[in-house]
């Protein structure tokens, strides 16, 4: 079977287009993958579409011209054509050493190009089998006539993808070739890195098939929903050089990987990076302090007021998302004073769209032109902030509105499989001791809507049925895991995953200061390759200190992400320590989180899982979950019961009336009963002392989670803050 994924031709090679389609869908005897409208080359001075391109083990590469109506008597000018296109294509591939073979002294490119010009509509008497000039009917013998690709392998074929896919050129620049051990960390993050890099067919489909109007992209963390968003934005770019695009997110420092992503397939495809005018990376929110944004250019542009977080908690009466209160507040004013909304955008692509808010996204809509391209990616257990699931597209847009494309991303590339099972098994609470369970508490912290949705991000049942009151046995399949690291590592099985439980604070610091001191000088890592995460936002600065100190006096460089500017999250030869807001949408090979205690139980229970999970997700290869006393102890008897599944999830499947009582009791507190748990000594001096910074502009309040933001505002607004 060939799959196919969908770009987008010229309107007069729509029927040429579908015909192929057609040919293809009904001839099962081919294997492989069929483009249209893709890829995109950059050849003398110019970009040149390729109209299709099939990618077979048995044939190579064939490309195809694609002609509703053929003048035949341009013959010369047709087969001039194909060999400018063959050659366009069998340049780049020339380029990797891996398409020879050696024959003596000489090199033998091996890879099989050919090219068919498709004219559905070209008569019998026009018909040139040799020189691959064709009509629907005579297209298979055609195909038959360049003949079987004799010297077709295996790894072969998946670089012929990789490189047609430009995954080559999007991995890391680090060339690692100072590792000299075998076997060490560093050598096995550059055996990762330089393994063959695919994009699955559910990738290519987000990245190439352009619909006009919704499309909702969901997927775990370490699916490639950043990357795809940035891919997408850039074929779209390149195909519509005259649109004006936006591209916006949560986390800041999203904006650099963009930037960069974009770049490097802009230049490759055009020669030239991105029209910065046309496509603009922009942040969800924006501040007269932090500058552009597209809620705060909204407001400029149509002359409303802009509400900080502060303004927004007088007018919350009933406690809502914060986010809605200052969407809403702007479309209200819109409404009340029967203003005209600009239609600035011919697409927006949002990712991170579970920290942002169903508001925002209808914000989005309405600055679009018609038909409304928008394009919103998230992963439902990242979400890091109180407040429900996002409602579906109609509840959000409308009953009128229809999502034209829903795509799931379930295959997990970053993240191990005992890395991933681990990070769900927390996040849900599937082993949690039950001596902790208040009255009436379900065991689950929480849970899917929908059955189905296990099954969609990539789990398979082993046992039991996905049904209330039954008992549930899932596993990852290899398809949703691939076992790529487990299978480099498989001396060092338990490395790839551990909890270490210390008795204090300075126990803590002094064994991970020292790993991470081994992990550079004796493990091959680069300092960057390390991330180091507070969980708790409010008391990161504080907790880092002491770990970074000691690795000051080991002369390990270290730094705070974001201190010097928000929008930077790594640095060279630079440890990396962040909160966790400032860490997801990031991922390095090596993660350390410390204080993870914090998140074992507690007022917000919902949230404090998923902050942990959102941590672990960071990681590319291995994870190091740290804590104190007794609550770390009990993390660790669940990472246990995990590994001793050998990474299965194993439940009881939850009631609707079970979920929806954890769902109320692992809710976020308001304000009010935050204040009422805390401690005023040791809480309110440090709200004080970040609530001073805000003001001196040294920090920005909305790198903290929502719940902070409003005790903040308490004292900003007693600082007569301005």
């Amino acid at each position: 079977m060939v799959d196919i994924i969908e770009g987008i031709v010229s309107e007069e090679k729509q029927l040429a287009k579908s015909k192929l389609i057609e040919f293809f869908k009904n001839n099962d005897k081919y294997n492989g993958k069929l483009y249209i409208g893709y890829p995109i080359y950059y050849n003398d001075g110019e970009s040149i579409v390729i109209d299709a391109v099939w990618i077979s083990k048995q044939y190579g590469v064939i490309i195809f011209d694609l002609e509703n109506y053929l003048d035949i008597e341009n013959k010369d000018e047709i087969i001039d054509w194909q060999i400018k296109l063959i050659n366009t294509i069998e340049a780049d591939l020339r380029k990797h050493d891996y398409f020879y073979k050696r024959n003596g002294r000489q090199r033998e490119f091996i890879v099989k190009v050919d090219l068919i010009t498709f004219a559905p509509n070209l008569r019998d008497d026009s018909i040139d089998i040799e020189n691959r000039i064709t009509n629907f009917d005579s297209l298979e013998k055609v195909i038959e006539n360049i003949g079987i690709w004799e010297k077709s392998e295996e790894n072969i074929y998946k670089r012929l993808l990789s490189v047609l896919q430009n995954i080559i050129n999007l991995k890391s620049s680090k060339k690692r070739k100072y590792v000299q051990e075998e076997f060490s960390k560093g050598a096995i993050v550059k055996k990762l890195e330089d393994l063959i890099s695919n994009l699955d067919l559910a990738q290519e489909k987000a990245i190439i098939e352009t619909f006009n109007g919704i499309q909702r992209i969901r997927g775990l963390a370490g699916s490639g929903k950043t990357v795809v968003l940035a891919l997408k934005t850039a074929y779209i770019h390149l195909l519509n050089p005259d649109w004006k695009i936006a591209v916006t997110f949560h986390t800041r420092s999203l904006k650099n990987q963009f930037e960069k992503l974009l770049d490097k397939f802009c230049l490759l495809k055009s020669g030239e990076s991105f029209d910065r005018n046309k496509v603009k990376i922009i942040h969800a929110w924006g501040s007269p302090k932090q500058g552009e944004g597209i809620y705060y250019n909204f407001c400029l542009e149509h002359n409303l007021e802009f509400l900080d977080f502060k303004k927004a908690m007088l007018l919350n009466k009933n406690n809502s998302n914060l986010y809605e209160v200052i969407v809403n507040h702007a479309l209200e004013q819109i409404e009340r004073k029967h203003i005209f909304i600009k239609e600035e955008y011919d697409a927006i692509l949002v990712d991170e769209a579970q920290d942002l808010s169903s508001a925002f996204l209808n914000l989005c809509y309405k600055l679009l032109k018609r038909p409304k391209r928008l394009v919103y990616a998230y992963d439902e257990l990242q979400k890091l902030d109180q407040g429900s699931s996002l409602p579906t597209p109609k509840e959000i847009f409308g009953n009128d509105v229809e999502l034209e494309k829903d795509t799931i991303l379930k295959v997990c590339y970053r993240n191990t499989r005992p890395v991933l099972v681990t990070a769900h098994s927390i996040g849900f609470g599937i082993y949690r001791n039950e001596k902790f369970l208040k009255k009436d508490e379900p065991k689950l912290v929480q849970f899917f809507d929908e059955p189905k949705l296990w099954k969609e991000i990539g789990y398979e049942v082993e046992n039991g049925e996905l049904k209330p009151g039954v008992r549930v046995v899932l596993k990852r399949t290899e398809e949703s895991s691939p076992r790529l690291i487990e299978n480099i590592v498989k001396q060092n099985q338990d490395e790839i995953i551990e909890f270490k439980s210390f008795k204090n604070k300075k126990e803590q610091a002094e064994w991970v200061a020292n790993e991470i001191e081994k992990n550079i000088r004796k493990e091959e890592l680069l300092p960057s390759d390390i991330l180091v995460i507070n969980p708790l936002a409010l008391t990161t600065k504080d907790e880092i200190g002491l770990i970074r100190g000691l690795l000051y006096e080991k002369g390990i460089k270290s730094h705070l992400a974001g201190a010097l500017n928000p929008d930077i999250f790594y640095e060279d030869d630079s440890v990396i320590f962040s909160g966790i807001f400032r860490a997801k949408g990031n991922e390095v090979p090596m993660v350390y989180i410390i204080n993870a205690n914090d998140c074992f139980i507690g007022e917000g229970l919902k949230q404090l899982r998923n902050i942990l999970f959102t941590a672990i997700t960071r990681s590319k290869a291995w994870v190091k979950v740290c804590g104190i006393g007794n609550y770390m102890n009990e993390l660790i008897n669940e990472f246990k019961e995990t590994k001793s599944r050998d990474y299965k999830l194993d439940f009881v499947y939850p009631t609707e009336e079970e979920i929806k009582k954890m769902n109320i009791i692992h809710r976020d507190l308001t304000i009010k009963e935050k204040h009422e748990k805390q401690s005023i000594e040791n809480s309110i001096k440090m709200l004080k002392d970040i609530a001073r910074q805000i003001c001196e502009g040294k920090k920005y309040i909305e790198d903290y989670d929502e719940e902070t933001q409003k005790m903040l505002n308490f004292f900003i607004e007693q600082m007569e803050c301005k």
